[in-house]
């Protein structure tokens, strides 16, 4: 049977699910999860049926209508793929719905946190699918191209409350026998639970499934937004995304309707890997993204954005991530454009070029990785994430608006996403589509150099601004011992500093690192951009000084954005770093989410 995407068991032969009827128990005690799922197909189906798994223990398999038992089993598990769920339907009654129940105590999309670990007199739990990890939490057709809608009732302590990127129908008390023959009545409905209920009407990907649960309040800051968060964070947050429907509507004006009705925002735990995750109707943010002075907004812009490119078109398989991260990395730049301005997007896509430019270099002995699609049969998307497919993406969009004029290049936008909306496509389908609405742009542009070439290719633009060059230019003057004086960095923010840090060379004295520190304290800064660029431009200098706040930091907080340069960082520095770096590790662990781990875990092994 063919495959249908390298990252999942589903074939092209059998149909995909297009419908997932969850109940769920979370259990905190155990930091377990206990569920079932009733699957439906696209249509009746007869003889073997693969779904993805990780981590799960199914206990049955049944037709929902006959009761009868579906035989199954359970593949070894591949170190990428998990276990495949092998299902026999009968021949004699084809099915188009199969009920499944199963439990985990070790997903990888779902973090459980103690009250401690969450900073709160509350536990807390949350969960991150994206890429492949929605199979950890129910089995699954879990790539991009089964898209689903769902049905979820959350059973949870009565002390918290559930949040769901879905609508939210109902919070109400457990009713007997609604747990399913894997969830009995003295477990559902027992004193103390309450009952959390949802809806997904429009069609999804499996990673976009994203609930969380904890003590969890809200403000309205707009006719269609909240933001959740803890009670001690969601007045600030609140304050930081204040133009949230500002920037709805302008991606409305650039992009067409926004088609999820609610956009609302949740600010989770420190432990959060990710400064966003795009789940629609309620994106997922870090706390770090809260800086006090609205720059959080940038990433509300890029997730923001999604809700055309990624969510309503989604790349059909992680093979063309791109599709997502560089479509929206391009529409977050012009939403960022209209509402901010075109100095702060042209910082935007400076940062982004030098982080191009980085991580060309990090994959400079495997360059596959360095290509708009890459081959990644075998390869863990999480080993192998990078600014690849979000920043080269940009820059081939980029190059498409330079060659056609952004009035021309806009109303193929438009008509791109009104055409495949709610729909998972690949590269070439998105190609075709170019040549076919833009006539002759592959004899105006090496349009298979982008797509199957690896580096950046010659074409590629690095931003021109005023603003930009200035900062390149200070940042050179740096290792001649100029440092830039008060003056000039009176009117910086996060994204100045972020870029003059990224621009200094790698061969800055350890005395310049300190007297630039001295001066502008920028390890004490409240910017994680900011503290973390300069910490790992400190630490890689040899700066021993700075080892016990890059601790403080690495014990704080679990996005992967911070990991990745401070372990790394330290990893490499010395053999004092390395076993520092186990040590951080050893100790923090729990804090992060199963996915961090991995990202430390993969650091630490290369280089400690």
């Amino acid at each position: 049977m063919a495959p249908l995407d390298p990252h999942s068991y589903a074939d092209g032969e059998s149909p995909l699910t297009t419908h997932v009827a969850l109940t769920l128990y979370l259990d905190f005690a155990t930091c377990s999860l206990h569920g079932s799922a009733l699957l439906t197909l696209s249509a009746p189906h007869s003889g073997p049926l693969s779904l993805d798994t990780r981590s799960l223990t199914i206990h049955s398999a049944i037709d929902p209508t006959s009761l009868s038992p579906i035989p199954f089993s359970l593949s070894p598990p591949d170190p990428v793929l998990g276990s495949r769920l092998s299902l026999s339907l009968p021949s004699e009654t084809p099915l188009s719905s199969i009920l499944l129940s199963f439990s985990t105590s070790s997903s990888s999309a779902l973090h459980f946190l103690s009250p401690s670990q969450a900073a709160s007199p509350f536990p807390y739990a949350y969960t991150q699918c994206q890429s492949i990890h929605a199979r950890s939490l129910f089995p699954c057709h879990d790539t991009p191209a089964a898209r689903i809608r769902f049905s979820a009732l959350l059973n949870i302590p009565s002390s918290l409350s559930a949040v769901m990127a879905a609508r939210h129908h109902a919070r109400r008390d457990p009713i007997p026998s609604e747990g399913g023959l894997s969830l009995p009545d003295s477990l559902w409905c027992a004193p103390g639970r309450i009952v959390e209920q949802f809806f997904m009407e429009q069609p999804i990907p499996p990673y976009l499934f994203a609930f969380a649960v904890g003590h969890i309040v809200f403000r309205d800051i707009g006719p269609r937004t909240r933001v959740y968060a803890g009670p001690d964070v969601v007045d600030e947050a609140a304050r930081e995304f204040a133009g949230t429907e500002e920037m709805i509507r302008a991606g409305e004006k650039l992009f067409g309707p926004y088609d999820w009705e609610r956009f609302d925002l949740l600010v989770l735990p420190m432990s959060f890997p990710y400064g966003g995750m795009e789940n629609p109707r309620m994106v997922f943010l870090t706390p770090t993204v809260i800086k006090g002075d609205a720059a959080g907004a940038q990433v509300v812009a890029h997730e923001l954005a999604h809700s055309w490119t990624g969510n309503l078109i989604t790349n059909k398989t992680n093979e063309d991530f791109w599709l997502n991260e560089g479509f929206t990395t391009y529409a977050e730049r012009r939403i960022v454009e209209v509402v901010q301005g075109e100095e702060r997007a042209a910082l935007n896509m400076g940062i982004g070029w030098r982080g191009l430019n980085r991580t060309v270099e990090r994959f400079r002995d495997n360059m596959e990785f360095t290509k708009l699609k890459p081959c990644m049969q075998g390869v863990d998307p999480d080993d192998v994430y990078s600014e690849i497919p979000y920043e080269k993406g940009f820059q081939f969009l980029w190059r498409i608006e330079r060659q056609v004029g952004r009035p021309v290049f806009d109303e193929f936008t438009k008509k791109y996403i009104s055409t495949f909306k709610f729909q998972s496509i690949d590269t070439e389908t998105f190609i075709d589509f170019l040549k076919a609405n833009v006539p002759g742009i592959e004899n105006q542009i090496d349009l298979r150099l982008w797509v199957e070439g690896t580096g950046i290719p010659p074409d590629a633009m690095e931003p021109v601004s005023a603003v930009y060059n200035k900062i390149k230019t200070l940042a050179s003057e740096f290792k001649n011992g100029q440092m830039p004086g008060e003056d000039e960095v009176a009117q910086w923010d996060s994204q100045e500093w972020e870029l003059y840090l990224e621009n200094l060379s790698a061969n800055v004295d350890p005395s310049q690192a300190l007297a630039l520190d001295a001066r502008y304290r920028l390890s004490e800064s409240r910017d994680w951009e900011v503290k973390v660029a300069f910490l790992e431009l400190a630490i890689s200098t040899g700066c021993k000084e700075y080892y016990a706040e890059a601790e403080r930091s690495l014990k704080q907080v679990g996005r992967m954005k911070y990991l990745r340069p401070l372990y790394t960082a330290l990893a490499k520095c010395s053999e004092e770093g390395k076993m520092l770096a186990r040590r951080i590790y050893a100790e923090s662990r729990n804090c992060y989410h199963p996915i961090a781990q991995g990202v430390v875990e993969s650091i630490l092994s290369k280089h400690a």
